[in-house]
């Protein structure tokens, strides 16, 4: 009786849980999870430690979070400048057969040697389970999803709001495109209404192919979760795609950590890396990178700077930590100045293409951002071109 009252109970809550909560792993799912070498202990493993929780007094974090004064400081001044891509501009092919357009935070377009790869597409106004509260786009997405045009494959990193939103997995379940994911979020994909044979599902060094480029689930240091409960039982991941010329690597959330070494040597150098150095904090060290661990991250990748460019991404669109908006863009400016590396600053919604000699390099945040105390940072001389030390720009 007992039993049967708490298996009530339970399913009772469940119905009222929102959909974007997604679902757990059942089944064989769950029994492949299970069998994954990165599943101990009933969850899933980082390659290395980290502390998954916030760190330190959340009392004093709050504090901090929400005094007048560094709330001012994690929004624009003015509107974001948003490149007005187009459906004509995607249209065109591009002339080295790789393109890159960033739609801001962690969404990202690649076209790969004629295969269209889209990554952690979030289209939703909120990353949050509910359309009235939660982070609010700083700017629009640069054009409606619906005007995106046909995409082959849809990658996602891991199942926090950011990174996978139901409203656009909803919209794009609709289309052909196929979804490559790590383990165990495809249950929150088959009970949002993408078909189960239009999912590719993958652990940690796991691949597929899809129409002609090949993705591979890499490590990454970081979690999952996106309801009540966390159970730990979808997999996060850092992500490798090839194409029969290119190649990029699309970081998702983690914390810096030894194995990107691993994955370059393994998969690298890449025509492009796309990297996370936003919305770190103090209070997480672990799970996410700073913009100085990201480029290192990105030299690890690389082996150094004179490979393909880096892309921050996870900045400049949602506001998920109490540094000021523009720090991750100006900190990775100076990483890369101080480390000799080449670096692509497109607006959103800005295709480019990494194999060209210029880049996108214009620091577009500054005019409507509050000036920092003290006037604007520039980073002194490159790696070994002498003298070392900061200008400060005063004013945009």
């Amino acid at each position: 009786m007992g039993g049967a009252v708490s298996r009530s109970l339970t399913s009772g809550l469940r119905s009222l849980q929102p959909d974007a909560f997604g679902a757990e792993p059942t089944g064989a799912r769950l029994d492949r999870i299970r069998r994954s070498p990165n599943f101990v202990d009933g969850s899933f493993q980082n390659p290395e430690g980290a502390r998954t929780r916030p760190d330190g007094s959340m009392v004093e974090f709050a504090k901090n979070y929400f005094r007048k004064d560094e709330r001012a400081r994690r929004a624009p001044t003015g509107t974001v400048p948003v490149h007005a891509t187009t459906l004509a501009d995607l249209a065109k092919p591009p002339v080295s057969g790789l393109r890159i357009t960033w739609m801001g935070h962690s969404s990202v377009l690649a076209e790969i040697d004629g295969v269209r790869v889209l990554f952690d597409p979030v289209w939703g106004e909120r990353c949050s389970p509910f359309a009235f509260v939660g982070p609010k786009r700083l700017h629009p997405a640069p054009l409606p999803l619906a005007a995106l045009g046909p995409v082959d494959v849809v990658v996602i990193s891991h199942d926090h709001y950011d990174h996978l939103d139901m409203p656009t997995i909803k919209a794009l379940a609709h289309t052909d495109t196929v979804f490559a994911v790590p383990l165990g979020v495809g249950a929150h994909l088959e009970h949002w209404g993408v078909p189960a044979d239009r999912l590719r599902e993958l652990d940690w060094h796991e691949s597929t192919k899809v129409a002609g480029v090949t993705l591979t689930a890499t490590p990454a240091r970081h979690f999952c979760g996106r309801g009540l409960r966390n159970a730990q039982h979808t997999l996060w991941a850092s992500w490798v795609a090839t194409g029969s010329e290119h190649s990029v690597f699309h970081s998702g959330d983690t914390g810096y950590f030894g194995g990107f070494k691993d994955i370059g040597a393994e998969h690298g150098p890449f025509d492009v890396t796309m990297i996370q150095i936003g919305a770190y904090s103090e209070y997480w060290p672990d799970i996410h990178m700073t913009p100085e661990e990201g480029m290192r991250a990105h030299l690890d990748l690389q082996g150094g700077p004179a490979a393909g460019p880096m892309l921050p991404i996870h900045w400049g669109t949602f506001n998920l930590a109490p540094h000021a908006w523009t720090e991750p863009g100006e900190g990775t400016v100076t990483a890369a100045r101080r480390s000799a590396a080449r670096l692509a600053l497109p607006r959103p919604g800005e295709p480019f293409e990494p194999d060209a000699e210029a880049l996108p390099t214009e620091q577009w945040w500054r005019p409507v951002a509050a000036v920092p105390q003290g006037g604007w940072p520039v980073a002194g001389p490159a790696a070994g071109a002498g003298a070392e030390g900061t200008e400060i720009v005063v004013g945009g």
